[in-house]
């Protein structure tokens, strides 16, 4: 059986939801996965909270094992930390680099973020261009916005608007799944 690594912060891990360890994207991958028949094991390594530095110093114990399939999803929580976009690129570049040392054959997958176009300045042009570049350099599947058709949407957000609920990780999963589905 192959690994599949999702390895990410809130949004990975399910935060809010009452039954993350069925109703988290990686969870609903896994069914779509089984239902195909494919033998593969979802390993869902999120933590609330976690940023693309957070990643890079807990990642050495989630490579130790084997992983066949590695998908990342961090960055976005660096931003309410003021963190630099050079400096996010530089951190998921590293992890990114780190996973290809241990694992040379591993597929890459990277869950791309945006902010919203009416944030002043460079940030959002600079940010988003973290994911594509990173993508392009490694030759990674991207998923462009991971919160695409749920971000800003009431009805598929819990109460504090940010983080998906069931029906709106249902959507996630729907938008990763073809991403996905090429690597394996």
């Amino acid at each position: 059986m192959k690994n599949i690594l999702f390895f990410g912060d809130s949004l990975t891990a399910g935060y809010g939801l009452a039954d993350a360890g069925n109703e988290s994207y990686p969870a609903l991958i896994g069914q779509k996965i089984s239902a195909e028949g494919l033998s593969y094991r979802i390993i869902n390594a999120g933590v609330s909270g976690d940023t693309s530095g957070g990643g890079l110093n807990r990642l050495d114990y989630w490579i130790s094992q084997p992983v066949d399939v590695f998908v990342l999803e961090l960055g976005i929580n660096d931003l309410t930390r003021r963190t630099a976009p050079s400096t996010i690129y530089n951190n998921l570049e590293a992890i990114v680099k780190k996973v290809i040392a241990k694992h040379p054959k591993v597929k890459l997958a990277l869950m791309g973020m945006q902010l919203p176009a009416f944030i002043p300045g460079t940030l959002v042009a600079e940010f988003r261009a973290i994911y594509q570049k990173l993508a392009d350099t490694y030759h990674m599947a991207l998923v462009p916005f991971f919160l695409d058709g749920v971000a800003g949407m009431r009805h598929l957000n819990i109460r504090d608007g940010i983080h998906p609920n069931a029906e709106g990780y249902g959507i996630i999963a729907n938008n990763v799944w073809p991403v996905l589905r090429t690597l394996l």
